[in-house]
């Protein structure tokens, strides 16, 4: 695919900006290969401690589906009673083995098991919701990055230029050509160049820092870089498009969904354990020379606790959970639409920079320059041309980073890549 090409106009430069990554000058065999977004989506996933730790809490919940299925453990009892004394007529050894065991009823570990697959569910869905909380991050984090690297290439050359500029402007006062207050007027003006490159240089260091702490590094590289497009693209989905894929996709919806299979499970589970477990043990017996056999069988009467207040406490809870997955489902479609709202907004005015105000700043710096240069124009309008420039071109990078925000944000609404 042929890449776009875009130009900025700040100072007395002209920024070119590709579809190929923007940023300092590399050396022709950088120690780091800059990463693309997906890339760094893809670090995120697999080295993001948060993540990490997020997986490790869900493997524990699943764990939890082996004790919710084991069964009950039977019950040895041995006892024996005048073994210490000699055997007597009237007091012979006494020796019983016994064995018992409890046996549930009303199907409880099947309704404990299936609370506890279903909390697994849930769990999985909620790290679901957190990695996609995650990839947003990344992706805010990679574009802020990739925008301060522009801005910071957008201030070198506007300084170098600018030197050029002030290099001829020190000629002419020399030849008698330029007052010494329009030099200086002129000189002054290289200060806020200078701090336009501080300031780009401080903001690409510190969108570095942050990217590389979401994707785990312990200790950030210098080197680190990364490569990108300025310029954001066209979303070809429609918002009603995305809504429906944001109900079939967004993990924190499906969490709540899941939710309230959870809490159905829970009320049966309540009603099980209102039911009554028998305990069945049976004992070996020896008393001197005679032996014998022996059983018993317990029940609880539970004429009183059959767990009513669990049971009432489970069933409201169940249809809390379904006003709760009303509740998300609203919220799902709200984002989408909301998140479309600010793409379209930003879109429209990132298209006026890119196709009027950047071109049309570009030619009234030209202008303003050769009028200047050559003496058809005073230094105050050429110094407004200066500012306006650079403002244009400030500003058409804001718009570029709030429209590639917007899709961010319109991608993790929608819990789908809107952009190819």
């Amino acid at each position: 695919m042929k890449k776009r090409r875009h130009h900025i106009v700040t100072g007395t430069c002209v920024l070119l900006l590709t579809g190929a990554g923007y940023g300092q000058n590399q050396p022709s065999t950088p120690a780091y290969v800059p990463i693309t977004m997906q890339q760094a989506v893809d670090l995120a996933r697999a080295k993001n401690p948060a993540l990490l730790s997020a997986q490790q809490n869900l493997l524990s919940i699943k764990a939890q589906e082996i004790q919710a299925g084991v069964r009950q453990n039977p019950n040895l009892v041995v006892t024996g009673s005048n073994v210490t004394i000699g055997e007597q007529a009237n007091n012979p050894y006494y020796y019983s083995v016994g064995v018992s065991r409890l046996f549930e009823r009303g199907e409880k570990r099947r309704w404990r098991l299936d609370t506890a697959r279903s909390t697994t569910a849930q769990t999985d869905a909620q790290y679901h919701a957190q990695e996609q909380q995650t990839v947003l991050s990344v992706r805010q984090a990679f574009t802020n990055f990739v925008i301060a690297k522009a801005a910071r290439k957008l201030a070198d050359d506007n300084l170098n230029d600018f030197k050029h500029e002030l290099d001829i402007g020190r000629d002419r006062l020399k030849a008698g050509d330029l007052a010494k207050l329009d030099f200086e007027r002129l000189d002054l003006q290289l200060a806020q160049f200078e701090t336009d490159e501080s300031n780009a240089i401080t903001n690409a260091q510190q969108a570095s820092v942050q990217l590389q702490v979401l994707l785990g590094y312990d200790k950030p590289r210098n080197d680190f870089d990364v490569v990108g497009d300025v310029v954001p693209p066209v979303v070809s989905s429609t918002m009603e498009e995305l809504e429906q894929k944001a109900l079939a996709a967004r993990p924190d919806y499906h969490a709540a969904h899941l939710g309230v299979a959870v809490a159905d499970a829970n009320v049966k589970l309540a009603y099980a354990n209102g039911t009554a477990d028998p305990t069945i043990e049976a004992d070996y017996d020896r008393n001197g020379p005679d032996n014998s056999a022996a059983f018993n069988f317990s029940i609880p009467l539970r004429l009183f606790d059959r767990n009513q207040g669990n049971k009432e406490t489970s069933k409201y809870a169940a249809q809390a959970s379904r006003f709760t997955e009303l509740a998300v489902r609203n919220q799902v479609v709200a984002d989408v639409d909301q998140a479309w709202i600010g793409y379209v907004n930003a879109k429209t005015l990132s298209d006026r920079y890119n196709g009027h105000y950047l071109d049309e700043a570009k030619d009234v710096l030209d202008i303003s320059k050769f009028s200047y240069e050559h003496g058809g124009l005073a230094l105050i309008d050429y110094l407004d041309a200066l500012r306006q420039s650079r403002a244009v071109a400030s500003d058409a990078l804001n718009a570029y980073a709030q429209t590639w925000m917007a899709i961010h944000q319109l991608s993790f609404a929608a819990a789908t890549e809107v952009i190819p």
